[in-house]
């Protein structure tokens, strides 16, 4: 566990213990107003106190009707009125049953952390089982980690992720309604646009979707939408080239300037306009800069003879 959440459960159950003592103090000792004003105090100083001090005040009232259904239910003589030491074994047991249950759910709570890159950044998180996830551009990635399993959460962007397997721990990537499982793999989520884009670079995955089920082997490139899941096999130099972005550089491959663009505006806060139909329609190759739009329009301008302007914050591109 780590020392935040440790320090957190920590604080929860000192809670949970003076809600206790209040309680034991107020059905067992001399109870005055002074008395109530302060229980008061503490139950108003926070939503946790007054929580906690419910939640026991709940137990014991369970605990006293449990004894008085029993009773009930015997038909034998009318028990003795109880004692005040069976009443406080009753209550500390009820307590204690509360403090062990909720120790139990901090000790074993999935331990949560979140990621985001910004626009044009990357990262590397390492999970303590040995698996590796490196976020591209303005890409917001949720982990919970537990005991019996591993989930992460892709709000949304783009990730690469190395799995170390454990078949005790299963691996689990969600993005909205979509769920990829790791039978011992390296993939690529994409999501944006209403879609879901699953690429396996290595191993296989089993991919849940609303629109379909499919186990995917190296090489296949699943794509989901709400209603909808198509897969093909792509040539392995293409998947590589898609991962250009782990070093930086964008691979176009017989691309259209549309694409181009759009793909090198998920790097920049300045956006690359391609201003007419005949323009958008050439294709090109080469590597570039995700971040250096200048690199692409000097080499587009170049080949194409293509007209480029300045316009503000955006640089247009037109025949």
């Amino acid at each position: 566990m780590s020392e935040q959440a440790n320090s957190e459960a920590m604080h929860a159950r000192h809670i949970k213990a003076r809600a206790a003592a209040w309680l034991e103090r107020r059905h067992f000792w001399d109870w005055g107003a002074e008395d109530q004003a302060a229980l008061d105090a503490w139950r108003a100083e926070s939503p946790a106190h007054e929580v906690a001090y419910l939640r026991m005040e709940a137990a014991w009232d369970r605990t006293e009707r449990l004894t008085i259904l029993r009773s009930a239910e015997a038909e034998a003589p009318p028990p003795r009125k109880k004692t005040r030491w069976s009443s406080r074994i009753a209550i500390g047991l009820a307590i204690a049953a509360m403090l062990v249950a909720s120790g139990t759910y901090y000790v074993t709570r999935p331990v949560e952390k979140t990621y985001a890159t910004a626009l044009g950044g990357r990262q590397i998180v390492r999970l303590a089982d040995g698996t590796s996830i490196e976020l591209n551009t303005d890409t917001v990635l949720r982990t919970e980690m537990s005991d019996h399993a591993r989930r992460v959460f892709l709000e949304r962007g783009e990730a690469y992720f190395q799995i170390k397997h454990d078949a005790a721990r299963p691996f689990t990537a969600t993005a909205g309604d979509q769920t990829v499982t790791d039978v011992g793999t390296k993939f690529v989520m994409r999501r944006g646009n209403g879609k879901l884009e699953v690429s396996v670079v290595e191993g296989r995955v089993q991919f849940d979707a609303e629109a379909g089920h499919r186990l995917l082997a190296q090489g296949d490139v699943a794509i989901a939408t709400a209603d909808k899941l198509s897969v093909a096999k792509q040539p392995e130099q293409r998947l590589t080239n898609a991962l250009g972005w782990r070093h930086g550089v964008l691979v176009f491959d017989h691309t259209t300037l549309a694409d181009a663009a759009a793909e090198i505006n998920r790097y920049n806060r300045a956006k690359l306009i391609v201003a007419d139909q005949a323009a958008a329609r050439l294709t090109i190759d080469g590597t570039f800069p995700t971040t250096n739009i200048a690199a692409f329009t000097e080499a587009a301008e170049e080949v194409f003879r293509l007209r480029v302007e300045k316009q503000g914050d955006e640089t247009v591109v037109s025949r």
